[in-house]
C-alpha cells in the first residue's frame, strides 16, 4: 500500500514531525531511545508485564495482587524508560535504578504477609508507614516524569487537604486526618492508590492498549489511512472527509487524541494544503479529527473504562451510550468540512489510487474482524476483559492472512512491549488519581463541593450543567483526559446527580467535556501538535478546532437537562429515543449552518439568527421547542432557497 499525498506539495519536513512529536511527549512523557542491553532488559520486562495482563484475563489472578504486580511493574519501568529530566534521556543512572527497586521492594513486602498487612490498616506500625510513604512518593515522581509537574501539584494539594481539614473554613471544614490513618487509607486499603482507577488500569486499559500495539504492528492503522482515501475522493470536500473518516479509524484502537493528530497529520496535510486549506484550518481539523479518537467505540479513552468500574455497568452499555455522542460529533466536523468546501472553494483532489477501495478491502479488510470482535464478543455476554482478550488473540492469528502484516515473532514482541510501555503514563495518571479519589472519599469532599455547586447555581439544573462543563474544563486544561475525568466524577458529577440527572448521563456529561477540553484554549495540546506539523499558529489553530467541535460542546448539554434527552444515551422508550436523535441531528445541522455563516450560500444577519436560534431549540427535548426549532430552520431553508446570492466567497490563505 502506497502513502496517500506523498507526492503533495507542501510536505511535511522532518523538523515538523519532531516538534509535533514533542508534543506527543507532553502527553505521554519524554521516554528514553534506550539501546543494547538495557533496552533488550526493558523489553524482557515489558513482555513479561504483557503476557501477565493477558494471562489475568483469562486465568484467575486475586484482585489485590493484580493491582499490586500492575502498580510495581508500572513504577518499575516508568524509572527505567522515562527520564527524570531530557539532560538524562539517553541514559538511566543509579537513582532510576534506586527508585525502579523500591517499587519493587514496597509491593513485595506488601506481598509478604498480606493478610495480616490487611488487618493492620487502622493501626500501621513503623514498616507500613514507612514503604507507604515511599509508594506515595514513588507515585508523585513517576507521574511527575510521565506527564508533567501539574498532575504531582493537584495530588499534594488533596493530600495538604486532609492533613488540615479542621484549620479551613465552612463549608471546606472536616475532621482531618494524621499520616497513621492517610498511610492506611492509600497504602493498605483498596480504596487509595489501589482503587478503582487501578482496577481499571490493570485490567481494562492495559489489555486495550496491548490489542491497539497488535493493530499497529500488523499494519492496521495504515490500512484505515488507505482506506479513508480511496473511501471518500471524488469531490472538492474530499480531502476534508477523508481527514474525518481517517481520524474515527485511525484513533479508535489508539485512543491518543494528540498520536492521532500527528500520525495522520503527516501523511493528510500536504493533501490538505493542496486541496486549498490554509495551515491553521488544516491543523483545526487534523486535531478536531484527532480527539474523536477519544470518543470512538468499540476502544474509546481510558475513562470509559472508569466509567463502567465506577457506575458498575456492562462495558457495552458505555459503548451503546457512547454510539450517537460519536455520531453527532463526527457529523458536526463532516458538516463543517462540506460547509468549509462551499465556502472556501476547496479543490477536488486526485488520489494516488493505487487499489480501488473494493480491492483495497478485500486485501486489508480483515483488519476490521477485531474490532466487531470486541462487540460481538460482549453481546454474547463475556466480560469485555474476555472480549477485548479474545479480540487480541483474533488480530494476531487474521495478520497471517498476508505475509506483510504477519505478527512474526520479532513484531510480536514489539507488540507486547509496545502494549506495556503504552499503558505506562496512563496507569501513573490513574494511581496519582487513586490518591485523590482516596482525599475525596476520606473527607466528604465530593459532597461538600456538589452542595456548593448547587448553591451557587441556585438549583437551577442549567446553571449547575454551566458550572460543572466549566470545572471540568479548567480541571482538563491542567491535567490529562483521564485525570480531568476522575476528578470531576468525584466532586462535580454528583452535582447533577442530586438534582436528578441520572448517574450515567451525570458521568457522560463529565466525559464529554474532559475529552472537548483538549481542543480548548489556551493549552490544547492535540492543537498545538498540529500547528507544529503544518506550519501554523497554534492559537489561531486551536480557534478553528474550537469552530469545527463547537456544535459538539452543546451536546452533553442535550442529555442532562430533560429527562427525554438520555434517547442520546440510548436510554428510555424506543419512539422518544428515535425523536430525540432525530431532532438532534437536525439542531446540529442549524447550529453549524448558523456558525459557518453558510446553508445552501452564505447567510444573511437574519437566517444566521434563525438557524442558530432554531438549533438550540431544536436540540433542547421538549416537543413545543422542538416545533418551534423545526419552523425557524424551515424559515431559514426557504429564505435561502428564494434568495438570489450572487457573492462568490474565496479562501484566504
Amino acid at each position: 500500500m502506497n502513502d496517500r499525498g506523498e507526492n503533495l506539495e507542501p510536505v511535511v519536513s522532518e523538523e515538523a514531525l519532531k516538534k509535533a512529536e514533542k508534543y506527543i511527549e507532553e502527553e505521554e512523557g519524554p521516554s528514553r531511545r534506550l539501546t543494547g542491553k538495557t533496552a533488550a532488559f526493558v523489553t524482557i520486562v515489558a513482555v513479561a508485564m504483557s503476557l501477565i495482563h493477558l494471562y489475568a484475563a483469562a486465568g484467575v489472578i486475586m484482585t489485590q495482587i493484580l493491582r499490586g504486580i500492575h502498580v510495581m511493574m508500572v513504577l518499575f519501568l516508568t524509572f527505567l524508560v522515562f527520564p527524570s529530566s531530557r539532560r538524562l534521556k539517553n541514559r538511566i543512572n543509579w537513582i532510576d535504578v534506586l527508585l525502579a527497586l523500591l517499587s519493587v521492594a514496597v509491593i513485595v513486602y506488601m506481598f509478604v504477609d498480606f493478610e495480616e498487612f490487611i488487618y493492620r490498616s487502622v493501626i500501621p506500625n513503623f514498616w507500613d508507614k514507612l514503604f507507604g510513604v515511599i509508594l506515595i512518593l514513588l507515585v508523585l515522581e513517576a507521574t511527575r516524569r510521565s506527564s508533567g509537574l501539574i498532575m504531582p501539584a493537584v495530588v499534594l494539594a488533596f493530600l495538604v487537604y486532609a492533613f488540615v481539614g479542621p484549620q479551613l473554613p465552612a463549608p471546606w471544614t472536616h475532621r482531618g486526618y494524621d499520616v497513621d490513618r492517610i498511610i492506611g487509607h492509600m497504602y493498605m486499603t483498596l480504596e487509595g492508590i489501589f482503587g478503582v482507577p487501578i482496577d481499571v488500569s490493570s485490567t481494562f486499559i492495559i489489555l486495550f492498549t496491548i490489542y491497539g500495539a497488535f493493530l499497529e504492528y500488523s499494519g492496521a492503522g495504515k490500512f484505515f489511512i488507505d482506506f479513508s482515501f480511496a473511501a471518500m475522493g471524488g469531490k472538492p470536500s474530499g480531502a476534508g472527509r477523508t481527514v474525518t473518516l481517517a481520524s474515527f479509524l485511525l484513533g479508535g484502537p489508539s485512543g491518543s487524541g494528540v498520536a492521532t493528530t500527528v500520525t495522520l497529520g503527516s501523511v493528510a496535510y500536504p493533501m490538505l494544503a493542496k486541496a486549498g486549506y490554509s495551515k491553521d484550518a488544516a491543523g483545526g481539523l487534523l486535531s478536531a479529527g484527532g480527539i474523536g479518537a477519544i470518543l470512538s467505540p468499540p476502544v474509546l479513552g481510558a475513562a470509559a473504562f472508569l466509567i463502567a468500574e465506577f457506575l458498575k455497568l456492562s462495558y457495552l452499555d458505555v459503548i451503546l451510550m457512547s454510539v450517537v455522542p460519536t455520531c453527532l460529533y463526527y457529523y458536526s466536523i463532516f458538516l463543517m468540512v462540506e460547509l468549509d468546501s462551499k465556502k472556501f472553494g476547496t479543490r477536488k483532489i486526485e488520489f494516488d489510487t493505487t487499489y480501488s477501495i473494493a480491492r483495497l478491502t478485500y486485501l486489508y479488510g480483515f483488519h476490521f474482524i477485531s474490532l466487531f470482535a470486541i462487540v460481538g464478543i460482549m453481546i454474547l455476554g463475556y466480560t469485555p476483559i474476555l472480549a477485548v482478550f479474545w479480540a487480541t488473540v483474533i488480530a494476531f492469528a487474521v495478520s497471517f492472512i498476508r505475509r506483510e502484516t504477519s505478527l512474526t515473532p520479532g513484531k510480536l514482541v514489539q507488540a507486547l512491549r509496545g502494549g506495556s510501555i503504552g499503558v505506562l503514563n496512563v496507569a501513573c495518571t490513574c494511581a496519582a488519581a487513586g490518591i485523590i479519589v482516596g482525599v475525596v472519599t476520606l473527607t466528604g469532599l465530593g459532597l461538600k463541593f456538589s452542595s456548593i455547586i448547587i448553591a451557587y447555581a441556585g438549583g437551577n439544573l442549567f446553571l449547575t450543567a454551566v458550572y460543572t462543563a466549566l470545572i471540568v474544563w479548567v480541571v482538563g486544561l491542567a491535567v490529562p483526559v483521564t485525570a480531568s475525568y476522575i476528578i470531576a466524577a468525584v466532586i462535580a458529577a454528583p452535582a447533577l446527580i442530586m438534582l436528578g440527572v441520572p448517574d450515567y448521563a451525570a458521568h457522560m456529561f463529565v466525559f464529554y467535556y474532559a475529552i472537548l477540553s483538549e481542543v480548548s484554549p489556551p493549552t490544547a495540546l492535540s492543537c498545538f501538535a498540529a500547528a507544529a506539523l503544518t506550519g501554523g499558529n497554534p492559537y489561531k489553530t486551536t480557534l478553528y478546532a474550537w469552530k469545527y467541535t463547537l456544535p459538539a460542546f452543546i451536546v452533553p448539554f442535550m442529555f442532562v437537562l430533560d429527562e427525554k434527552g438520555v434517547g442520546i444515551l440510548l436510554k428510555g422508550p424506543p419512539l422518544g429515543m428515535v425523536w430525540t436523535i432525530v431532532t438532534s441531528f437536525l439542531g446540529l445541522t442549524a447550529i453549524a449552518s448558523g456558525v459557518e455563516n453558510r446553508l445552501f450560500k452564505e447567510t444573511t444577519a437574519y437566517e444566521r439568527l434563525m438557524l442558530i436560534a432554531g438549533g438550540l431549540l431544536l436540540i433542547y427535548p421538549v416537543a413545543l421547542y422542538d416545533a418551534a426549532g423545526v419552523l425557524l430552520f424551515a424559515g431559514a431553508v426557504a429564505s435561502q432557497k428564494l434568495r438570489r446570492d450572487h457573492t462568490q466567497v474565496t479562501y484566504q490563505k
